[in-house]
């Protein structure tokens, strides 16, 4: 079996949509398209069902997928323990990271890698947390900062580095600011500014409402933390926002129960062989 052909084949799995599949390869519709008719060719059985608009596992592809999963991490794992054998901090590192964590953690930790190790390929990727749990477990790269899974993952190490106490806040001269004491009746009832719903912060807020029975007013939703800032600056709504971003444009409420904390650190897979330039990262993460 050709390897790129189980790799489209992962792709389409993952994403159950060829043209999502071929935006994380890199590769038109049709490419993605071709590699499935050619594997499912050599091993002569159909692997997905085509309907409509969606498609689905058959039962061969079923019980393909997760030795397609064994025979890609053999073939990684041999290669990079090949390269490793030789010492050097070289090659290629796929590294993805939140905006925020880019942006406020990552410059001096990446001047130093490239300083030091002018042989090693970086590619940085911004995505938010979700996604950069899949694109780890799907070996779409090789490390990932972001905002870390309160329960552990089976199959991802999680390295804390840092933590962000998340406040609320408003505009200076937003309604909310003349509330005695803020509730989250009063903040469900006020437009919120959050990043996406399938990220890590969303869900803390989500599940705080929930809990008591009320619905976020979230119309606008966007990961770029400086976005939030700047659209909650100027009266748009209200959000939570890393502590250390607060300044003279917020406003802070006090948040009615305990202020959320978010865990921000370093994710890969447990059982995957790491290059040496992946090695030397996590050593300098951990350094700073």
């Amino acid at each position: 079996m050709d390897t790129q052909s189980l790799k489209a084949f992962l792709a389409v799995a993952g994403h159950r949509s060829f043209s999502a599949a071929g935006e994380d390869l890199h590769l038109t519709q049709s490419a993605v398209s071709k590699r499935i008719q050619m594997l499912e060719q050599q091993i002569g059985v159909t692997l997905f069902d085509r309907h409509n608009r969606t498609i689905s596992l058959t039962e061969a592809g079923h019980n393909l997928l997760p030795r397609a999963r064994a025979i890609l991490d053999l073939v990684t794992d041999t290669e990079l323990h090949l390269v490793n054998m030789e010492g050097e901090v070289s090659g290629y590192l796929s590294l993805a990271t939140s905006h925020h964590i880019g942006l406020h953690r990552l410059p001096p930790v990446l001047r130093e890698f490239v300083q030091r190790y002018p042989s090693a390929q970086l590619n940085l990727e911004f995505m938010g947390s979700e996604r950069a749990y899949q694109a780890v477990t799907l070996r779409q790269v090789e490390l990932a900062l972001t905002t870390l899974e309160e329960s552990d993952a089976e199959d991802v190490e999680q390295i804390p580095l840092w933590q962000d106490t998340m406040v609320c806040v408003c505009a200076p001269d937003h309604r909310l600011v003349q509330l005695e004491q803020v509730t989250l009746e009063d903040l469900a009832s006020t437009p919120a500014i959050l990043p996406q719903p399938d990220t890590i912060t969303y869900r803390l807020v989500d599940e705080a409402f929930r809990e008591r029975g009320l619905t976020l007013n979230a119309p606008m939703p966007t990961n770029y933390l400086e976005t939030i800032k700047m659209m909650v600056s100027v009266g748009m709504g209200w959000s939570l926002l890393p502590q250390n971003m607060v300044d003279g444009q917020l406003h802070t409420l006090v948040w009615p129960g305990t202020s959320p904390i978010r865990h921000l650190g370093l994710i890969h897979l447990k059982h995957r062989t790491l290059s040496n330039a992946a090695r030397a990262m996590i050593e300098l993460l951990n350094d700073h």
